[in-house]
């Protein structure tokens, strides 16, 4: 039985596809497949139908892989105001739609924008899922990273005990991420010592 191109079903598939050559490095064959999902997705659902959002933020994530930046930050930037028009802007896919955009920026080196995009996604998280939350926590440690880069150690030490302090009660002291977070904060205060020697 034939579904026909434009099935939902059919579509799932060509994007598991997409993912599977995304995963292998096989940046333009996705790139290709993601184009195809898009078009018929925003003819067969709508510009604005979270599933077309997300077909483009995959999009993006692609060309953030390959090195195409600018590419990624206008497809961003759509899928973020188009998320929050349609959904509102304490949705949960317009926040991780901001926090991509973020990340995205973060690489460009763009901290200004970076932290205003970071501090809105905290915010709103902190309001809709509460202070100790996960994802919550994951974008105190990107803030505190964006500060780390753009010079702010003190502030970025500071937000980044904060973040592990909690981390510990909820994640656990073996999570990855409290790990991962433990190691750069030790990192980052030997620099200080360092520079204070």
């Amino acid at each position: 039985m034939k579904l026909g191109d434009d099935h939902p079903s059919t579509l799932t598939s060509i994007n598991n596809l997409a993912l599977t050559f995304w995963n292998q490095g096989r940046w333009e064959e996705a790139e290709k497949l993601q184009v195809q999902v898009i078009e018929t997705s925003k003819t067969k659902l709508s510009e604005d139908h979270p599933t077309t959002l997300t077909n483009m933020a995959n999009l993006a994530t692609t060309y953030t892989s390959q090195g195409r930046l600018e590419e990624a930050v206008k497809l961003q930037v759509q899928v973020m105001e188009t998320s929050k028009t349609k959904l509102g802007e304490d949705h949960p896919d317009t926040l991780t739609s901001m926090a991509n955009l973020a990340s995205t920026l973060w690489n460009q080196g763009r901290w200004e924008e970076t932290e205003k995009l970071e501090v809105q996604v905290m915010d709103f998280r902190k309001m809709k899922l509460g202070d100790d939350h996960p994802n919550t926590l994951a974008s105190m440690a990107n803030l505190a990273f964006t500060w780390k880069f753009s010079g702010r150690n003190a502030d970025a030490i500071d937000l980044l005990l904060a973040c592990l302090a909690k981390q510990n009660k909820v994640l656990g002291p073996n999570h990855p991420e409290t790990l991962s977070n433990l190691e750069a904060l030790l990192e980052w205060e030997t620099e200080g010592l360092n520079m204070n020697a």
